[in-house]
C-alpha cells in the first residue's frame, strides 16, 4: 500500500509542471512546464530601473516610468550608473555589470526594469552570476537589446516580460493605453491575452507551447551560443527596427539552417521597421519572405502582431506557456 500511495503523492507533486496541448490532428501530447514565474508584483514593492546596454541622456529620459511606477503604487529605485555614460553605451562594462549585478541579487529588488536597449547586453551577460537570483528570481523587463538577457533567462528556466521601457514611454499618448495596461497585467499577475482580426497574410491553425524570441537581429546573433534558444515545440517571436530586407532574408534564412522552423510549433511576427531608405530593389516583402523561409512546414503564422519598435508594444511574457489561434476571422494569443 506504501508504494502505490508514494506513487500517487509524487504525481501530484509532478501534475502543475506539465500542461496538456494538441496538434493540428486533435492528438494530445504533454508539453514540460520546468519554467519559473517570479512572484507578481503588489503595492509597496521595489523595483530597479537602470540600462544595461545603450545610454541614458538625463534623469528627464526615465521621468515617466518612474511616474508610472509611483502610480502603481511602486518604490523605484535607479541603478548607481544609470546615467554614466562611456560613448554609445550607458557606463564602462564593469559599471553597467555592478548595476545589473546588484539589482539580481537584491532580494528587496521584485523587478528589474531595463530604461532601454541599444547595445551592450551581450558584453556583460557571460559575467553575471544568476546565482542568488534563481534563490530569489524576480521579473527582468525590457525589449530590443535586452533580448539578450531573455535569452538567458529561458535558458535558465526564468519568466520574464518583452514590453515597453521608460525611454519610449509616452503617457499622454492614447495609442500607447493598451501597451501600458499590458505591462501592468504581466508584473502584477492579471491575466493577459490578445485577440485580432483575422488577416489573409496569416497562416491559420492553432498551436500551444512556450513563448520564446525578441528582436530578431539578437535571436539570430545566438545562434551557436549558449545561450541559442532550444525551439522544440516552442512558439518563436520576432520583431526588428532598421533592417533592410536582404537582412531581415538572411537573418531568417539562418534560422532557418539552425533548424528553428523544423521544431518550432508557431510563430509570431511581430512590427519590423525597415532601413529608412528600403527600396523594392530585394523583389519580395516581408510576408514572402517570411511564406519562403518556412515553406513545407505547417504551423500557424500571425503577421502584424503590436510588439516591437513602435508606440503599441504590448507587453508578451517569454517563457509562459501560450495558446496561439488564427483563422480567417480572429486570431487569438492566450497566456496560459
Amino acid at each position: 500500500m506504501r508504494p502505490i500511495l508514494t506513487l500517487f503523492i509524487t504525481c501530484l507533486f509532478l501534475l502543475p509542471n506539465f500542461v496538456l496541448a494538441q496538434d493540428q490532428s486533435g492528438y494530445a501530447t504533454s508539453i514540460t512546464r520546468d519554467v519559473v514565474k517570479p512572484p507578481y508584483l503588489k503595492k509597496g514593492d521595489t523595483i530597479m530601473i537602470l540600462a544595461p546596454a545603450g545610454r541614458i541622456k538625463d534623469k528627464s529620459s526615465v521621468d515617466q516610468g518612474i511616474e508610472l511606477a509611483n502610480h502603481w503604487g511602486l518604490v523605484v529605485f535607479l541603478g548607481n550608473h544609470l546615467f554614466s555614460q562611456d560613448n554609445t553605451f550607458a557606463g564602462t562594462d564593469g559599471e553597467r555589470l555592478e548595476d545589473l549585478q546588484n539589482a539580481l541579487d537584491n532580494p528587496s529588488i521584485k523587478a528589474i526594469w531595463c530604461a532601454r536597449g541599444g547595445y551592450g547586453a551581450v558584453r556583460i551577460v557571460d559575467e553575471l552570476d544568476f546565482t542568488r537570483f534563481m534563490q530569489r528570481p524576480k521579473w527582468i523587463v525590457g525589449y530590443s537589446d535586452i533580448t539578450v538577457l531573455h535569452n538567458k533567462l529561458n535558458q535558465l528556466g526564468v519568466e520574464s516580460i518583452h514590453a515597453q521601457m521608460p525611454l519610449t514611454l509616452k503617457l499622454n499618448e492614447p495609442i500607447q493605453k493598451e501597451s501600458i495596461t499590458a505591462l501592468k497585467k504581466s508584473l502584477f499577475g492579471k491575466k493577459l491575452g490578445y485577440s485580432f482580426d483575422g488577416s489573409t497574410k496569416n497562416r491559420n491553425g492553432e498551436a500551444t507551447g512556450q513563448l520564446v524570441g525578441g528582436n530578431l537581429s539578437i535571436v539570430y546573433s545566438m545562434l551557436s551560443s549558449d545561450i541559442d534558444l532550444n525551439m522544440d515545440g516552442k512558439i518563436l517571436f520576432v520583431e526588428d527596427v532598421g533592417e533592410a530586407l536582404y537582412h531581415i532574408d538572411r537573418m531568417l534564412i539562418s534560422l532557418k539552417r539552425a533548424g528553428y522552423f523544423e521544431k518550432c510549433a508557431g510563430l509570431i511576427v511581430g512590427d519590423f521597421k525597415l532601413k529608412s531608405n528600403e527600396g523594392n530593389e530585394f523583389g519580395e516583402t516581408l510576408e514572402d519572405i517570411v511564406n519562403r523561409v518556412t515553406e513545407g512546414t505547417d504551423f500557424p503564422i500571425l503577421f502584424d502582431f503590436p510588439a516591437g519598435h513602435i508606440d503599441d508594444n504590448r507587453a508578451l511574457i517569454l517563457g509562459d506557456i501560450v495558446e496561439l489561434k488564427v483563422s480567417d476571422n480572429k486570431s487569438k494569443l492566450t497566456f496560459k
